[in-house]
């Protein structure tokens, strides 16, 4: 038994993405083309202009290429049935539902205003919105649905697909961002890698034979968080963004979980609604709108190896501490000095939100587990790399690069040795 399709999308990275009778429904609801609203790399594109691309054509690319996966495990028999499948596909296309605006970068604003993900909401429109209706109307359920969208599902090896080192998600986000911010680093052979999986022990197995297509992959991935995802001037961008809707949550209620509220929030919305606020907020939006972007003063870079978690988390109020103390330095107003501590794990995140430290090969009939450190090449990028940078605005530029000298000095390894907190992009 096969899928049933609609019609199909033409797509640059995949060429064309069919669609089927309920995927077609699920698309055409308000609640999903909001996601057209949304850019998938919130403020790149004032340094790539291209990168206007949405978490919409992202969501079909994940299905695309979840819907080969499962199509390989069917015809392998480890899937039972084309429904199985279709169930695959749309979870991958709802695994971004619950985004806000400018994507990863609201899940701060989220953390800090209201203690919440941008999962848990994805669970809240799946199941209170018309998705659900769209879904239970079409024999699909939108609590297992949900639940496969977000790592959550009896059936291990169906989570990996949509969430993981060899996910849909990761698949499609790398040719897509590297496409259209022009950057030449994510090339994913990802045809190669579906059509290599196996299941083993209720997980996600990779045929020996397609190895090297996942290390290249994951090489590309750490070359896109340092050409594009970590770009210090598209951190300048995101850094005035994530301040400035902090600062007006409170009055703009932009961490109000309400449903009508949320699914308002989209980027140019909540732009237009920062730059008539006031005060700091207003001051940051309209310079992010003009492009007067913040001047980096500072940088540091470290990669290392161990366990994050065993590393305390360096909270807003210390980055706050230190940009003030930088700002008293400098003889500046200290609401136009930021600290930005960003840390990204260099192998992807598991469904459980582990990092992955090995991957499930098979080989002529044997399974075995192979660590990341024999695979010498992604070994030498295994571990974290942290981003430690100071922002101002350019008439304070040379006051506060001369105050981080002094105040840092030699200590600013120590500083990042005591915990950073997760910056944009270290949940990919």
């Amino acid at each position: 038994m096969s899928l049933d399709f609609a019609g199909e999308i033409t797509d640059p990275i995949h060429r064309y993405i069919r669609f089927s009778q309920v995927e077609r429904d699920v698309i055409d609801c308000p609640v999903f083309q909001r996601l057209r609203r949304i850019r998938q790399l919130a403020g790149a594109h004032l340094v790539y202009p291209s990168a206007q691309h949405s978490r919409f054509e992202h969501s079909l690319g994940a299905m695309h290429i979840a819907g080969l996966a499962g199509e390989n495990l069917l015809l392998k028999g480890y899937v039972d049935n084309a429904e199985t499948v279709q169930e695959l596909r749309l979870a991958a296309l709802l695994h971004d539902i619950g985004h806000g605006p400018f994507s990863h970068l609201f899940e701060e604003v989220l953390e800090t205003g209201c203690g919440t993900s941008h999962e848990e909401m994805g669970r809240r429109i799946i199941a209170e919105s018309e998705i659900a209706d769209i879904l239970e109307r079409n024999g699909y359920s939108a609590g297992h649905v949900s639940k496969l969208s977000f790592g959550q599902s009896k059936t291990g090896f169906l989570n990996e697909i949509i969430s993981g080192g060899l996910s849909a998600d990761i698949m499609d986000y790398l040719p897509r961002d590297s496409y259209f911010t022009g950057a030449e680093y994510g090339k994913v052979d990802y045809y190669r890698l579906v059509s290599s999986f196996e299941v083993s022990r209720g997980k996600l197995a990779l045929d020996r034979s397609a190895l090297n297509s996942l290390e290249s992959m994951l090489i590309s991935r750490y070359e896109m968080f340092k050409a594009v995802y970590f770009h210090k001037t598209v951190r300048s961008a995101e850094v005035m963004l994530l301040e400035s809707m902090i600062a007006a949550d409170q009055a703009l209620g932009l961490t109000d979980t309400s449903l009508p509220n949320y699914l308002s929030l989209t980027d140019e919305a909540t732009l237009e609604r920062l730059a008539r606020v006031g005060g700091t907020a207003e001051k940051l939006a309209r310079d992010y709108c003009d492009r007067r972007l913040l001047k980096c003063v500072y940088e540091k870079f470290l990669h290392g190896r161990g366990d994050r978690k065993r590393v305390k988390r360096m909270d807003r109020k210390a980055l706050s501490a230190l940009a003030a103390e930088i700002a008293d330095g400098a003889g500046v107003d200290g609401r136009y000095v930021f600290v930005d501590a960003s840390r990204a794990s260099s192998m992807p995140l598991t469904p459980s939100k582990q990092e992955m430290y090995s991957v499930l090969v098979a080989d002529k009939g044997r399974v075995y587990d192979l660590p990341v450190s024999e695979m010498p090449l992604v070994d030498s990028i295994a571990g974290f790399f942290d981003m430690l940078r100071v922002y101002t605005t350019a008439e304070n530029r040379e006051r506060v690069e001369r105050s981080v000298k002094k105040v840092l000095g030699d200590q600013d390894s120590m500083k990042m040795g005591a915990g950073l907190h997760q910056g944009y992009g270290s949940s990919r």
